[in-house]
């Protein structure tokens, strides 16, 4: 793939202190950048207009509707690099991240968060195990060797129109690599380094947030599942 066009989709939801910092570690390979406002009350999506992004607000609360609106946003491209706006990846790091699409290995790259690069208390007990679970069971029904869910990824657009993606919250990100294996879709991992998030996690950051993002995932897994 010569000189693809793409483009990042960031789902926000008040990352007005790590926002500019997110945006402006973004490569300059990227053709736009679309900050997916989630319903802010902060001063999230004018610190991303004025860093350059284009930004598209989404009243109704949930991860997925967020990225569903920045796709749409997006318009035409080779390649959609999802990336959160909390500062806990490094954006950086996205040409190794797409590298394998450009190369033509893969049509969908995971960024793993698993590596000698994990920052100390970036990843919490609930949030390893989550994932963990989640990596097994999509290795027992659809033999997968994913490790991560991380969300910080990469896809081919053409791929990612043909997963018909529809999860509105939490399940966004597993939705995405079940319906890739179901696909037979070409993937990878590419080991990333991940540090503390700026602010409080809307998930991680409390129990209820905790429960139901395990609720969401593994209804998920065992929709698709049941799906096939």
């Amino acid at each position: 793939m010569d000189n693809p066009v793409i483009k990042v989709v960031i789902p926000a939801r008040n990352e007005a202190l790590a926002i500019g910092k997110v945006l402006s570690e973004i490569p300059d390979i990227v053709t736009e950048i679309i900050v997916a406002d989630n319903g802010s009350t902060d001063e999230t999506a004018r610190i991303a207009e004025d860093h350059g992004a284009k930004t598209v607000f989404v009243a109704t609360p949930g991860y997925g509707r967020a990225c569903l609106a920045g796709i749409e946003a997006a318009g035409d491209c080779d390649i959609i690099v999802f990336l959160d706006g909390d500062a806990s990846d490094y954006p950086e790091k996205l040409i190794p991240l797409v590298a394998p699409i450009v190369e033509g290995k893969a049509e969908l790259v995971i960024g793993s968060r698993l590596g000698p690069g994990l920052e100390r208390g970036a990843l919490t007990p609930q949030q390893r195990f989550g994932n963990g679970l989640a990596c097994f069971l999509m290795r027992l029904f659809w033999g997968s060797r994913f490790t991560d869910l991380g969300p910080f990824r990469a896809i081919r657009k053409d791929s990612l129109d043909a997963l018909n993606m529809q999860a509105p919250t939490f399940g966004w990100t597993v939705e995405m690599q079940v319906r890739a294996l179901k696909q037979n879709m070409s993937y990878a991992e590419v080991t990333m380094p991940y540090r503390k998030r700026i602010g409080k996690s809307k998930i991680s950051g409390t129990v209820s947030g905790v429960v139901l993002a395990g609720y969401y995932i593994l209804s998920t897994i065992f929709k698709e599942a049941l799906s096939q």
